[in-house]
């Protein structure tokens, strides 16, 4: 009988991704008795500094606010029960376009043979049997989102393991509601531009792309404080202005694409885990 434990990779970019589209997974599958195992690429040094600023302004100190929101994260993880949590610690690349982008030593701008190679470390170490991270275009086009699966699925190559491997995504019906639940808790922001909506409006997929829908509403506390543990970055985080209830109303389903599977576990499935257990 195998004793390792049944073990799921997340690999995310920055501090309080984790919460944002996989701590309710994160949360259940603890609960259940798996490994949990976060890797954060990033060190979050292109959020809020204090009162809102953004890099480049006055007041903004990247590696001040990396390590308050190394800080936030370990209170996340401890939150959502994460099992471990290993950090690549490369320099966040910022929004595209940022002149972050640029900087020697940003995640953006490193090989991505050279993450790969570390990731593959990772997972030859704790062998997960699942395996998360984003879609190609980092789900909304982030630098550093784009980057981790590039490193993700470049890793997975480098290595002899063939866990099942998903790509977070959401229905597309959901972010309409979500710009409709927006509108409502503050009616007074701005329509978005046609550009905005149209670039909106490409997030996420139809339904019937989608092959893994997880119920993670016993959950949705955890995942609901797990994102208010990363406060400093709270005028980001619109779901917090909503409540913990409402909030699992709408959050109480994370969803995926299955790109890489071993076991024959039939389409659509509600467990990440299905053929595994």
């Amino acid at each position: 009988m195998n004793a390792r434990p049944l073990t799921l990779m997340a690999v995310h970019a920055h501090p309080d991704d984790e919460a944002t589209s996989t701590g309710g997974i994160l949360a259940r599958y603890a609960a259940e008795g798996m490994r949990t195992v976060l890797v954060t690429c990033t060190d979050g040094g292109c959020g809020d500094g204090p009162g809102g600023a953004k890099p480049g302004e006055p007041g903004h100190d990247p590696a001040a606010i990396a390590a308050m929101r190394r800080e936030e994260l370990e209170a996340s993880c401890a939150i959502l029960k994460i099992s471990h949590l290993e950090m690549l610690d490369y320099a966040d690349s910022g929004m595209m376009g940022w002149p972050t982008n640029d900087a020697p030593g940003s995640f953006w701008q490193t090989p991505v043979e050279e993450g790969a190679a570390r990731l593959a470390e990772l997972i030859r170490h704790y062998e997960p049997d699942v395996v998360v991270t984003y879609d190609e275009n980092g789900f909304y086009g982030h630098p550093d989102h784009i980057q981790a699966n590039r490193i993700t699925m470049a890793a997975l190559a480098l290595t002899a393991r063939t866990p099942k491997v998903y790509w977070t995504t959401a229905p597309r019906a959901m972010m309409q509601r979500f710009g409709e639940v927006m509108r409502e808790f503050d009616p007074s922001a701005p329509e978005p531009d046609p550009a905005e909506a149209a670039a909106m409006a490409k997030i996420g997929l139809p339904d019937e792309e989608i092959t893994t829908w997880v119920d993670i509403s016993a959950f949705g506390a955890q995942k609901f404080d797990a994102l208010a543990a990363h406060a400093s970055q709270g005028e980001n985080i619109f779901f917090l202005r909503m409540g913990q209830e409402r909030f699992t109303e709408l959050m109480g389903v994370e969803t995926f694409v299955r790109v890489q599977d071993s076991t024959g576990a039939a389409l659509p499935e509600n467990d990440l885990f299905a053929g595994l257990r």
